[in-house]
């Protein structure tokens, strides 16, 4: 079930729970604390089993049209359940009913990483579209591809 997680401390618990499961997406530990303590100024929503935290995503919008997914992770041994699925419906939902026009994403252009590859194979799957690639925006090996969904 995903629920809206309030708690900012409970957040950030949340968010360190998935991300150290993911070190082929979040390995850069100052990168990925960054994404946690970012998490408590932010819209989480989480999928939760009992303790069991799935996965979660964080949004925070980026103009009065468009909502921003910050981060988002799925235990890897949940990949393909739909939880990831689950979430993007959560966030868009949670988009429409704030006004939102647009749901976008930043993530490593296709390409680089074969793990980023099944990303963007992930993202274009839930609707995304390719906006634009900025090439050097985080490092010319991780050029930034942003996706957006039309609401």
């Amino acid at each position: 079930m995903n629920i809206e997680i309030l708690s900012p401390q409970r957040k950030m618990a949340i968010a360190r729970a998935v991300l150290e499961a993911l070190p082929d997406w979040f390995g850069i530990e100052e990168a990925r604390e960054t994404y946690i303590q970012e998490t408590q100024s932010e819209t989480v929503f989480a999928n939760i089993q009992g303790e069991q935290v799935n996965g979660f995503c964080a949004l925070k919008p980026t103009s009065p049209d468009t909502l921003e997914i910050a981060v988002i992770g799925v235990q890897p041994s949940l990949h393909r359940h739909g939880i990831g699925a689950s979430l993007i419906k959560a966030a868009s939902q949670y988009a429409i009913a704030n006004h939102y026009a647009l749901l976008q994403v930043k993530t490593i252009e296709s390409g680089y990483y074969e793990s980023y590859d099944k990303t963007n194979r992930f993202y274009t799957s839930m609707g995304f579209k390719k906006l634009e690639v900025f090439p050097d925006l985080w490092s010319p090996h991780h050029p930034c591809q942003i996706y957006v969904l039309p609401l």
